[in-house]
């Protein structure tokens, strides 16, 4: 009996991915051919192959979020080129590429070009597979055909796709196991392994000010109502201008409830913020509402803006109708 369930707590810890190929024989800094491995936070090349079925399309959409440039089903004779120019380029310092059967006979060619690519530059090779009872489910849950063809039992169809890999996947650099991943738990585990140290705030927040008779902007995520602070409108000298001058922010902010306001909420996007981007979001857009949208909503956006951006989150501040 102990035995047993020492092998039950056993398989319960086995890894869902490792290091594989080269890397798995020659350890975390080499491969067998004596080109660099680079560690999956700077790994600014990826190739991404593996079987169908096996969740590409979530992870594609996993390093899209994290700023990649991505590119599903490149020719792999192109491969070389696009590497070349992406060395050349300025503009996308991390790319993607996805090479998978569908190249048909062409990717035959493909270790041969993987090998050359990685002594010219850091590359790294992710291989992602499931089990056959895993892909089976996933191909009758969507009825999509097999990519080897429709006329193919699934089972062989399957079967026949490993053969083909198989030399692909004795090149990777990490192969991942997707079989106990739903999506939202493969796309955390691609976004904590290769989200890079200058990424970690990597969501861009968006501030909006706006005036609700003018109504709410369409694309808000969370919507604060502010018309609860005193109104600037009333007094004579700050009517004609906006939340933005000095002036009327600090008369805004003079009060308790402002300040008590700005707290929490603060507190409030610090605890959502995080969630937000485990899930996998890229982008949040907070608005702040007041009657006209010139000024308790102007110097509420500006105020949680600039305290966001100061904990290191990508910012900016749209006032809608700041001119209206």
């Amino acid at each position: 009996m102990k035995k047993k369930a020492a092998a039950r707590k056993s398989a319960k810890k086995s890894p869902l991915w490792k290091p594989s190929g080269a890397q798995g024989r020659q350890g975390a800094g080499a491969r067998a051919d004596g080109s660099a491995v680079a560690h999956p936070r700077k790994a600014n090349f990826v190739i991404l192959t593996g079987m169908s079925g096996s969740g590409k399309g979530s992870v594609l959409k996993s390093f899209e979020d994290l700023g990649y440039y991505c590119v599903d089903n490149l020719p792999v004779d192109l491969i070389p080129t696009f590497a070349e120019l992406y060395r050349k380029s300025n503009e996308n310092p991390r790319a993607v590429l996805v090479v998978d059967i569908r190249e048909g006979e062409a990717l035959k060619r493909f270790p041969a070009i993987f090998r050359r690519l990685r002594q010219q530059m850091p590359t790294i090779l992710i291989f992602l597979h499931a089990s056959d009872e895993v892909l089976v489910r996933r191909f009758s849950e969507t009825r999509r055909p097999h990519p080897l063809g429709s006329n193919l039992p699934l089972p062989r169809g399957i079967a026949a796709e490993r053969k083909l890999l198989a030399k692909i996947r004795s090149l990777a650099d990490m192969t991942i196991d997707t079989s106990r991943f739903n999506v939202h738990e493969l796309r955390n585990f691609i976004t904590d392994r290769f989200r890079s140290h200058s990424s970690h705030r990597s969501m861009l927040v968006s501030c909006i000010s706006f005036g609700y008779r003018y109504g709410i902007p369409a694309d808000s995520d969370l919507v604060f109502d502010v018309r609860f602070l005193p109104n600037p409108n009333y007094i004579p000298k700050f009517q004609h201008l906006s939340g933005r001058q000095p002036a009327v922010a600090k008369y805004i902010r003079s009060f308790p409830q402002t300040q008590e306001f700005t707290r929490n909420i603060s507190r409030l996007l610090a605890y959502l913020i995080p969630h937000y981007m485990r899930e996998g979001k890229s982008y949040l857009t907070i608005s702040f509402g007041c009657t006209g949208g010139r000024h308790r909503s102007v110097m509420m956006a500006e105020t949680i803006r600039k305290n966001l951006a100061g904990t290191g989150f990508q910012t900016k501040v749209v006032h809608r109708d700041i001119d209206k």
